[in-house]
């Protein structure tokens, strides 16, 4: 069944109104009539609902039972990822969407070669957007991953104030004669906690940069003995994190 999610919720009367691209899916694409049903998805929640009239103002709904159940991870996952080259943050937002994660922040790194242009920053945070969500509607999330715009180490360090647990990956953590492997990192975390880890861009995060993290209260962790592409070290984690929790 369909999943779609909702810009405005259910009224009073547990009814919406579908517009925009997903009206145009489905009248266009799925050619849903009437009485079809969907899932549709409002302030965290998914319902069944059944299409009652297609009209020029969009596709009316109406909820049909209690809320189904929800498919989230008990802790609340953002990824920080220093910017990376090509379309590797599509391939992190896209399987980071199906593994869990809650958010990601791009920042940009000591190591970025990437410099994202100022005047293209929102088309590229819409284009990550909606891959998030259409991430989000195939693996059935109740919430779209936000994806924010990219922000400096500095402010990425100040944003970190607001998370229950702090997180880095660190190549250099896993060389040592005893590695803080990610499994022992994780006995410390519980249900409904939030958690930021920071990955680094291609090259990893300069020496410099892991004393600051380090200064503000992160805790470096492996990722086992192989060096991990940057694309490939938060789907590797958010993996961990889904056998630990679910």
């Amino acid at each position: 069944m369909q999943r779609y999610f909702l810009d405005t919720p259910f009224n009073e009367e547990a009814e919406a109104i579908i517009t925009g691209d997903d009206e145009k899916h489905i009248t266009k694409v799925m050619r849903m009539k009437e009485n079809d049903q969907v899932i549709a998805v409002s302030k965290g929640q998914a319902f069944i609902a059944a299409i009652t009239a297609i009209t020029e103002t969009g596709v009316h709904i109406r909820k049909q039972n209690e809320p189904l159940p929800s498919n989230e991870m008990p802790v609340n996952v953002t990824i920080a990822c220093g910017l990376p080259k090509g379309d590797k943050l599509d391939l992190i937002v896209q399987k980071g969407t199906e593994l869990g994660m809650v958010a990601m922040i791009p920042f940009d790194a000591e190591r970025s070669i990437v410099k994202w242009d100022i005047k293209k920053v929102d088309k590229k945070v819409e284009r990550l957007s909606k891959i998030a969500k259409e991430a989000a509607e195939q693996c059935h999330r109740t919430i779209i991953p936000q994806v924010n715009n990219p922000v400096s180490f500095a402010q990425l360090i100040d944003a970190s104030k607001d998370y229950d647990v702090l997180l880095f990956a660190d190549e250099e953590d896993a060389k040592t004669a005893e590695p803080n492997r990610i499994a022992d990192r994780l006995k410390n975390v519980h249900p409904d906690q939030s958690i930021l880890v920071v990955f680094g861009p291609e090259g990893g995060l300069s020496r410099k940069e892991a004393a600051v993290l380090l200064e503000a209260g992160f805790l470096s962790t492996a990722l086992g003995k192989r060096i991990l592409r940057t694309e490939t070290a938060p789907l590797y984690l958010l993996s961990v994190m889904s056998y630990e929790f679910e």
